[in-house]
């Protein structure tokens, strides 16, 4: 039940303290479980931003629409996608198997084929589906925040093209999915703080097909 307890303890944290920082022993562990993250075919097509700067991080509030998590936090990660897939992109996820597992046709015979799925597509629909990747990892992000009782605010609001040239994300083939601040939660001024936390009841939101 520990999971449990802890995903029943984290809620989106609305206001931090700004004198706590995350050690950077917490940190590593979530940054290690967002990289164990499962991914389409390994391919882990995303990049996680991590942001202390001051100066980066009021910029980033300025395209977050002023939220006071971005700099009142300690850390801001930042999850941004492939804008799309290329041969060199999965080659090199291909090398680096080959170079842990060593070489393997049929390794080499499935990232060919998936080349041929993915590589005629638009780029539109593969950094979608890119983006889709970096939601998982996200997600597992979240949970071990909660996992480290490290408070965490999840964002899509914000504006994604400001975050992108604040990071010169787009010339290095990327683009901003989600942002999470990490820190600590107030003692005081946070509204959400205490609240029971709603969901649906598991019979409405779980359907059994037998």
């Amino acid at each position: 039940m520990i999971l449990h307890d802890k995903l029943n303890w984290r809620y989106a944290t609305k206001k931090m303290d700004p004198s706590k920082s995350v050690p950077q022993d917490k940190l590593d562990r979530i940054l290690e479980a967002i990289s164990l993250a499962p991914t389409s075919s390994g391919l882990q097509p995303f990049e996680v931003i991590v942001v202390t700067n001051p100066e980066v991080k009021a910029k980033l509030r300025a395209a977050g629409y002023d939220q006071a998590q971005i700099t009142d936090g300690s850390h801001v990660l930042v999850f941004a996608a492939w804008d799309n897939y290329t041969a060199e992109r999965i080659d090199a996820v291909v090398a680096e198997t080959e170079r842990q597992r060593g070489k393997s046709e049929t390794l080499s015979a499935y990232y060919d084929r998936l080349k041929g799925m993915y590589l005629p597509r638009s780029a539109d629909e593969n950094f979608e589906h890119a983006a889709r990747q970096a939601y998982i990892a996200f997600g597992i992000g979240v949970t071990a925040a909660a996992f480290e009782e490290v408070d965490a605010t999840p964002m899509e609001g914000f504006d994604p093209a400001k975050v992108d040239e604040i990071l010169g994300l787009r010339a290095r083939g990327l683009r901003s999915v989600t942002l999470l601040p990490l820190g600590y939660r107030a003692a005081e001024g946070d509204w959400l703080a205490g609240m029971k936390k709603v969901r649906k009841p598991l019979d409405e939101l779980v359907k059994q097909v037998a």
